[in-house]
């Protein structure tokens, strides 16, 4: 069962989470040693289970696949719209790479402001620990490294909203295809750092690159897709410690 009402302070810092028991409940208890645990990673492709409850753990698996999958559509539909508002294929095609480099700074951005974000009472942990910190504690998770469909969804409704916002009425499609497409390209990307076996570059290079940021240092490197915007606001990490993890 969870709940939230501790105690005393003591007797919090000194909880010691089951890992053969569902870990939702169990993180915020740590209070400030949530920190030190969940970034002292567990290599196994075994996941863990995070509820007691069969439905709401099934929610919280996707395959990969399922990605492009249910995605790629939704980027060439939308892509479609502005080309039938009048849009040249030429133009449209700038503004999908727009909506693509827009992303890799929204990945950038939330993966270092949000998705590292330091917790410390019960229900922040909670939510770190669903969002990001499962990632980095069993980072070889293969079912729990990409954003299941349906939050990703919900996610995308004020992201509509604010490029409507900010756009024209023809662009905006585009530029949500492209923000889509990168995203895509994000999750499957992710996944293939963690699981695949490249042997030509730049793959080689990006998967040492978020491997260092896993097992190395977690403070730096928030590029998954490019170290670009580590290079523009100075988080890559030290090369001497780069190269230590090839």
């Amino acid at each position: 069962m969870c709940f939230s009402t501790l105690g005393i302070t003591m007797v919090a810092k000194e909880f010691k989470v089951d890992l053969n028991k569902p870990l939702v409940c169990q993180v915020g208890q740590l209070e400030e040693a949530y920190q030190e645990w969940v970034h002292q990673p567990i290599v196994s492709k075994e996941g863990p289970r995070f509820f007691e409850n069969n439905f709401m753990e099934f929610l919280t698996r996707t395959l990969w696949w399922v990605i492009p999958i249910v995605w790629l559509p939704v980027v060439c539909w939308s892509a479609l719209i502005s080309i039938r508002m009048g849009m040249l294929p030429f133009r449209a095609a700038l503004l999908i790479m727009t909506g693509v480099l827009v992303w890799t700074l929204l990945e950038y951005t939330l993966h270092r402001f949000l998705f590292h974000v330091k917790t410390k009472s019960y229900w922040a942990n909670t939510f770190h620990y669903l969002l990001h910190g499962c990632h980095h504690k069993h980072p070889m998770d293969g079912l729990r490294l990409v954003f299941p469909p349906a939050a990703t969804a919900i996610l995308c409704i004020p992201l509509w909203g604010l490029i409507r916002l900010l756009s024209t009425p023809a662009s905006a499609p585009a530029i949500f295809a492209g923000g889509l497409l990168g995203y895509v390209i994000y999750d499957c990307t992710h996944y293939y750092l963690h699981h695949g076996s490249p042997s030509i570059e730049p793959a080689r290079h990006l998967k040492r690159y978020h491997l260092n940021h896993h097992f190395k240092i977690q403070t730096k490197g928030f590029g998954i897709t490019s170290s670009l915007w580590d290079i523009v606001f100075g988080t890559l990490p030290p090369a001497k410690k780069a190269q230590k993890s090839s």
